[in-house]
């Protein structure tokens, strides 16, 4: 029996650019990613990405949509669902960042395109959901039941 792993995401935007982390997962380049991560124990999706935004990259920021619950299988057999949410970012914290994150960095669509091409994106939902962000159908807060 294999293990769901439950993790959220967020998409935040400013202008033309999308807040973005860093991290280094072992192999020769750095990768870039949406602030997410696991949804812990006695915790829901919502409360989870407010939780992994601070921490990744010490912003604080306001819900407005849900993008939409995303399924991503990995080559090695393991299953992700990834709640995947847009957010406002409200205001920058005084905060250390997780320490598994390199840096955080405000990239445009194209520069993230590029990084897209060099293999430098954590996995394919990182465009996607801004993809979706973009031009998809959001939803209320509220189909989320916490």
């Amino acid at each position: 029996m294999s293990l769901i792993h439950s993790t959220a995401a967020c998409v935040i935007q400013r202008g033309e650019h999308f807040l973005m982390v860093e991290e280094q997962r072992g192999g020769p380049h750095s990768v870039f990613n949406q602030p997410a991560g696991h949804i812990e124990p006695g915790e829901g999706p919502i409360a989870a990405i407010l939780r992994e935004v601070q921490e990744e990259t010490a912003w604080r920021v306001s819900l407005t949509s849900y993008l939409g619950l995303y399924i991503f299988h990995t080559d090695d057999g393991q299953t992700f669902h990834s709640h995947g949410f847009i957010a406002k970012p409200l205001r920058q914290l005084d905060l250390a960042l997780d320490p598994d994150i390199v840096a955080t960095h405000w990239l445009t669509l194209e520069q993230l395109r590029e990084l897209d091409q060099q293999s430098r994106l954590r996995s394919p939902l990182v465009l996607k959901r801004i993809e979706d962000a973009l031009s998809g159908p959001c939803y209320p807060l509220t189909v989320i039941r916490e």
